[in-house]
This record gives C-alpha cells, sequence and structure tokens, in this order.
C-alpha cells in the first residue's frame, strides 16, 4: 500500500515542526543577561571575527560573543548578575588586534 502525502498535509504538519526547533535553535538575547554592544575598527572578515570573538570569549562571565563584520558591531551576552567592564572589552579588542571604538551597555534588559 503507498501512502502520499498531499501539500496541505506536508505544510500543516512540517511547518510548526521546524518554526518550534528554529525557535528553540536561536540564542536568546532577550533574558535577562546583560548584554553589551560593541564596534570595533578593522573587522573585515570572518577570520577577524573569529579573533575577536575568541579573545572577549576570555572574560570571566561572557556566555556568547556574536559579530556583525558589516557593520564592525560585536554582541556580547554576559551571564546574569555579572558585568562587562570598559577596560576588559578594549583589553581583549586589543588583543585580538583592533581598535575599540564605542561600548555600550544594551539597555532593553529587565
Amino acid at each position: 500500500m503507498k501512502t502520499t502525502l498531499d501539500k496541505y498535509t506536508l505544510k500543516r504538519t512540517l511547518l510548526p515542526l521546524i518554526f518550534v526547533l528554529l525557535l528553540a535553535s536561536t540564542p536568546s538575547f532577550a533574558g535577562s543577561e546583560p548584554t553589551y554592544t560593541l564596534t570595533a575598527d578593522g573587522l573585515a572578515c570572518p577570520f577577524c571575527a573569529y579573533g575577536i570573538e575568541k579573545q572577549l570569549g576570555k572574560i570571566d562571565g561572557v556566555e556568547a560573543v556574536t559579530t556583525d563584520i558589516k557593520s564592525g558591531t560585536v554582541t556580547v551576552v554576559m551571564a546574569q548578575d555579572t558585568v562587562l567592564e570598559r577596560q576588559d572589552a578594549e583589553e581583549a579588542v586589543t588583543k585580538a588586534g583592533f581598535t575599540l571604538r564605542d561600548f555600550s551597555k544594551n539597555d532593553e534588559q529587565q
């Protein structure tokens, strides 16, 4: 016996599953973890992003680092109840070979 799924049944069952999987795999920046945005001069390639993410990741309390090469911004998510000091961020960015141009704490945390 051969069974086939029509397009409607396929969409109705697979799309919600795909949505849930994507939602579960996306990092959450909306929690109570402090989030900072850094702007670094000189970011030009994925290797640059790797270098800066590696150095920032060495700071105690850093949970996640993401880099947007095009805009030159780096988002740092800290563990709950921790603070990223500008001096620590500047030192890490300098060790990676870049210049920290801007440092700000995102105000959207609760």
